[in-house]
């Protein structure tokens, strides 16, 4: 048996984000602007999908987004550290600008496409098969009519959905996910493979707000 959809979702917005810090796997919670778009997020996944199982990173600014939908839907976050972000080492919390100033050689070679030669920073493939493999224990639990919901972050669901796709972790053809929108894959038919297949990317709440950074248009309508 196998969930027959899944959905990565990215966390809302934090600090971090705002002013393009390289966040990995230091522990930012949500801004308040943050906090309104998991709410928000929240109410159209719960009304469009009913997820049967929330699995979320161990991070904050995961955990606090998949408790904004677990409270509508009745279901407890199961934490998997296995869908965490990437980790960048001692280069988190900087900014590209302030990265390239430091390390200039390294930056240029990452820019280029390579790996962030930094302590404890994770290649593209480790990220990768660990998204995979957290996904798919979760998602081989699950049964044909069931939604399996995992609440991770931008660069781990850039590397997860590649993988589920069969793609090797060097392709770059699809962007990041905007901060609490997500990615929905279904359970592929037949031997044509791969094993899942993306029906849709980057979706979010289309009627939250002019500006989805600027939070709730206070004077015209409030999503939350």
């Amino acid at each position: 048996m196998t969930a027959g959809r899944v959905l990565l979702w990215r966390h809302g917005r934090t600090a971090h984000n705002v002013q393009a810090r390289l966040q990995g796997q230091s522990d930012i919670p949500l801004d308040e602007v943050g906090h309104w778009q998991a709410h928000t997020a929240a109410a159209a996944i719960a009304a469009r999908y009913r997820p049967t199982r929330i699995v979320v990173s161990d991070l904050i600014r995961a955990r606090v987004t998949a408790d904004a939908l677990a409270s509508m839907v009745d279901l407890v976050p199961v934490v998997d550290t296995r869908v965490r972000e990437r980790s960048f080492g001692d280069w988190e919390g900087m900014t590209a600008t302030e990265i390239a100033e430091q390390w200039p050689a390294d930056h240029a070679a990452w820019a280029q496409g390579g790996e962030p030669n930094r302590p404890g920073g994770e290649s593209r493939a480790a990220v990768a098969a660990r998204m995979v493999e957290g996904v798919m224990a979760h998602a081989d639990d699950l049964g044909d009519d069931d939604t399996l919901l995992v609440v991770s972050h931008g660069a781990a669901i850039g590397l997860g959905v590649a993988g589920l796709l069969g793609l090797p972790p060097a392709w770059r053809g699809i962007v990041g996910v905007s901060n609490a929108h997500w990615a929905e894959l279904r359970l592929g038919r037949g031997n044509l493979g791969p094993t899942w297949r993306l029906t849709g990317y980057n979706l979010g709440p289309t009627d939250a707000s002019a500006d989805w950074d600027a939070g709730p248009d206070r004077e015209v309508r409030d999503p939350d």
